[in-house]
């Protein structure tokens, strides 16, 4: 059984780390999921938005068990000295519903997340960052923390910055659907009846790009630290190689920080 489930909002996001996994399909509660497991981890794409990541955390804690459950993916920053491409790995996570907020303990975290409802504006993420002091923002972490804290699961969370502070995102709240899915196709005839929008929407897709890369590089030096402390040494025995491994799934992701 794995170690660590990193739950994802979309496959783009982690696409450098999935593309060596085994794919295996599975239901949970009437919904199916994709799983890609390798290892010591298995990753879940959820959809984007609160309900999504709840659903797919759920689904991976209840067919994996893992040790730990890790959300990882974009966020928007709410610091000025947060770039786009910048792993952001918070010690808090707060929940913009209703405040409650996770600290995260040990290793170099540091700053917080708030997760929000909906795609953040410029105007929003100022809101956001003077009602929490928070220095990034997204839109699935503290579902997952809420699923991992129900069921006595260690939890973290690993960002990385795809929109900076004075960006402004191109209307795509509307083309998320209910289940979380991202209209790519509908978001695309809208954009392209906008020439006003072209320069936002390739600067968007260029920093995505460029975050996705460095989520997946990040997520692949913790994959293989990960293996690595698994695989049980001469003379060891089995309970010390699996503390070892255990501790390797608390830590390994720490080390991104906050740039």
């Amino acid at each position: 059984m794995p170690k660590i489930a990193i739950v994802a909002a979309l496959e783009r996001e982690v696409s450098g780390l999935t593309k060596g996994c085994s794919r295996l399909e599975r239901e949970y509660e009437g919904r199916k999921f994709v799983f890609f497991e390798r290892d010591e981890m298995v990753v879940v794409c959820g959809g984007i938005g609160l309900e999504a990541a709840r659903r797919a955390a759920e689904a991976v804690i209840a067919l994996y068990r893992p040790a730990r459950v890790e959300s990882v993916g974009f966020a928007g920053a709410l610091d000025m000295s947060l770039g786009s491409g910048d792993v952001f790995a918070p010690a808090v996570v707060i929940d913009a519903r209703d405040g409650s907020r996770v600290q995260i303990e040990g290793g170099n975290r540091q700053g917080t997340l708030v997760t929000f409802m909906a795609v953040a504006g410029i105007n929003q993420k100022a809101n956001l960052a003077q009602a929490y002091g928070a220095h990034a923002v997204d839109m699935e972490a503290s579902a997952v923390a809420a699923a991992a804290r129900s069921h006595g699961i260690a939890f973290g969370a690993t960002k990385v910055i795809s929109d900076p502070l004075n960006f402004e995102m191109p209307g795509m709240a509307r083309f998320i659907d209910p289940q979380g899915r991202f209209r790519t196709a509908s978001f695309a005839v809208f954009a392209a009846l906008r020439p006003w929008l072209w320069r936002r929407v390739a600067l968007l897709a260029s920093d995505s790009r460029k975050a996705a890369k460095v989520l997946s590089e990040h997520l692949e030096r913790f994959r293989q630290e990960l293996s690595q402390a698994s695989a049980q040494p001469s003379g060891k025995t089995p309970a010390a190689a699996r503390s070892t491994s255990q501790a390797a799934a608390t830590s390994g992701l720490r080390a991104g920080g906050h740039q």
